[in-house]
């Protein structure tokens, strides 16, 4: 489940917080962030390899893992497509875009295509309130002012990259 490569990037992480139990804890968010760029997620099992690594309670791993939707409590599509529905992108059509997505995407929010290919989101403040409505993809790329035209282009520019 957890390689020696993954542990020695736990390390590395460690490593630049002060070598004491709470000081070693710090490190907590790095290691969930490498466990969910190597597996995709972050599971149950991985959380209780971090506590024991962190010398930390799970519950505290498991607080974390929960609190930050950046962090995948499950499998997720290839594309994961966070559309935030704050109050002010909600006001600037931050809803109707998540249904637009559904619509495109034949799922549910909180799902994913039967493909594997997207997995849909809801999030609160992607701090772009001017920009809304506005969504991440992956956690790493902001798109903003997504109107369903720029939605639409979105979801079949990656399927076309996909070859679907």
């Amino acid at each position: 489940m957890i390689t020696e490569a993954t542990r020695q990037r736990f390390a590395r992480e460690v490593a630049k917080y002060p070598d004491n139990g709470p000081g070693r804890q710090s490190a907590v968010m790095a290691c969930l962030s490498i466990v969910q760029q190597e597996q995709g997620w972050v599971s149950p099992e991985s959380e209780a390899v971090i506590a024991e690594y962190l010398g930390m309670p799970q519950i505290a791993v498991h607080e974390v893992t929960t609190f930050y939707n950046m962090y995948n409590q499950q499998p997720v599509g290839k594309y994961k497509l966070n559309v935030c529905t704050n109050l002010p992108c909600q006001l600037r059509d931050g809803q109707k875009a998540l249904h637009h997505l559904e619509r495109k995407l034949g799922v549910s929010m909180g799902e994913t295509t039967p493909d594997g290919l997207f997995t849909l989101q809801q999030c609160e403040c992607l701090g772009a309130c001017a920009d809304a409505p506005v969504m991440l993809v992956n956690d790493r790329t902001m798109c903003s002012f997504m109107d369903n035209d720029k939605l639409d282009q979105l979801v079949d520019g990656l399927r076309a990259a996909e070859g679907k």
